[in-house]
This record gives structure tokens, C-alpha cells and sequence, in this order.
């Protein structure tokens, strides 16, 4: 465990170092997150806002945190093509810190002025009074843009399909496995798994996210061929005295 311990830290620092200086990371392209540009410009030639939803998670849930920071880099492209942004959130903290990340966006993209505090809104405080809230606020609005980031459950379904009947183009993540199938069904693009924990490196390209993610790619390889060598050692009934006469014995 310690040598793996020492292998991955000394992996994220060499990866973060190369990335500080300029040294290009590969990153499989996700189809999701290069469609939210596309998305945020069609509601710009629309004249229609953008929806988003970081989950319906508290602030203490890691997808909300994930989803948060995926907000961050999409209220930038909307600060940026002055398109109006609606994120209705469900708990009060995760509220808080959802006004402090626009509002931090929209100064980083250079338009505080464009920046509105209704922008972030607070909604319901139950699961499905906060579906029937944001169904209302989809019929109402018409987004043109729905992207929903985050920890989802029975929820999903009617929030996508809801999405799917205005007409809106609709980017989905979730890490909850069993509402992945609502969301392919329902949504034009679905990130899956830990795609929604690597979208946020892949939308900052920040040296310590991508150092980070390359490190742990790294370490999953590891641990797929120690599986693999246990696997076949334990097949081939390969123990411990098999092993000492191998590197020991003379």
C-alpha cells in the first residue's frame, strides 16, 4: 500500500509539473462537454436562457461538488455571449456556494455588470415539489439549453423528459449508474461514470486538475495488472513458496 501510495503522489507531481510547463496531457475528447459551447450558442441565437442543475444534492455530496465546478466554466461561456442563465438549486448551501461560483465566473469572463443574483435561485426544499418547480420554470422559460450535472435520482426521468417536450438540446452526467439509461434516453449527450469528475479538468485545463486526472489513469493501469497477475498467479496456483524458490533460492 505505501509503495502505491508513493507511486501515485510522485504521479501527480510529475504530471502537474509537465503541465505547468506547457507540456501537452492527452485527454480522450468527451462528447458532452464539447457540445456545451454549442449548446450556450444556440441559446445565444435564440434569445433563450440556458438551464442548469448541479443534482439535487447537498454541498457535502462529491457530484455536487463536481457539478458546481462544471457550472463554474459554463456561466463563463454565458458571461462571455451575455446569455441568460438559470440555476434553480434544491438545499440552501448548496445554493450559497452555487451564487458564489456564477458570480465568481462572471467577474473572471470580465462582466459583473452582467451578473444578476436571481440568476442562482432557490427552489422547493423537497425532491419532487422541486420537479414540479423546475418543469414549471422549463415550460415557462423555454431554455434552449438544459444541462443537468450532478447527483440525480428518481427525478431524472422527469426532468429529461420534460426537457425533451420544449424542444431544448439537453447535456446529462451523472455518477448514480442505476439513472444513466433516463438520461441516454432522454438527453443528446450523457456523460457517464467518473466523466463527470474528469469534466471539470477537462473544461479548465488548470495544471492540478489535469495532473490530478492523468495520475489517477495511471494508477488505475497499475492496478488492473496486479489484479490481472493475482488473477493468474492464483489460477496457475502460484503461492508464496512458488515465489521464494523463484527470487530466493539459488
Amino acid at each position: 500500500m505505501f509503495i502505491l501510495l508513493t507511486v501515485f503522489s510522485l504521479s501527480v507531481i510529475l504530471y502537474i509539473r509537465r503541465a505547468k510547463l506547457g507540456k501537452p496531457l492527452f485527454i480522450r475528447k468527451i462528447g458532452g462537454m464539447e457540445a456545451v459551447e454549442e449548446a450556450v450558442g444556440r441559446a445565444t441565437e435564440m434569445g433563450k436562457p440556458v438551464l442548469f442543475i448541479p443534482g439535487i444534492q447537498e454541498i457535502d455530496e462529491i457530484q455536487t461538488i463536481a457539478g458546481l465546478s462544471i457550472l463554474g466554466r459554463v456561466a463563463k461561456i454565458t458571461a462571455t455571449y451575455d446569455t441568460p442563465l438559470i440555476v434553480p438549486i434544491l438545499y440552501p448551501m448548496a445554493f450559497a456556494a452555487g451564487q458564489e461560483v456564477v458570480k465568481e465566473s462572471y467577474l473572471d469572463a470580465g462582466k459583473p455588470d452582467s451578473y444578476k443574483k436571481d440568476m442562482v435561485k432557490y427552489v422547493a426544499g423537497e425532491q419532487f415539489a422541486y420537479v414540479a418547480a423546475v418543469s414549471g420554470i422549463m415550460f415557462r422559460e423555454r431554455p434552449a439549453a438544459n444541462i443537468f450535472m450532478g447527483a440525480f435520482y428518481a427525478e431524472s426521468l422527469l426532468l429529461a423528459e420534460t426537457g425533451q417536450s420544449t424542444g431544448a438540446i439537453q447535456i446529462a452526467g451523472t455518477a448514480n449508474p442505476h439513472q444513466l439509461p433516463f438520461f441516454i434516453a432522454s438527453c443528446d449527450y450523457t456523460l457517464m461514470g467518473e466523466e463527470l469528475y474528469a469534466a471539470s479538468a477537462y473544461l479548465s485545463k488548470k495544471p492540478v486538475l489535469l495532473g490530478s486526472l492523468k495520475a489517477q489513469d495511471l494508477m488505475k493501469i497499475i492496478l488492473v495488472l496486479i489484479i490481472a497477475f493475482c488473477a493468474v498467479a492464483i489460477t496457475l496456483g502460484w503461492d508464496q513458496e512458488f515465489f521464494y524458490k523463484l527470487f530466493l533460492e539459488r
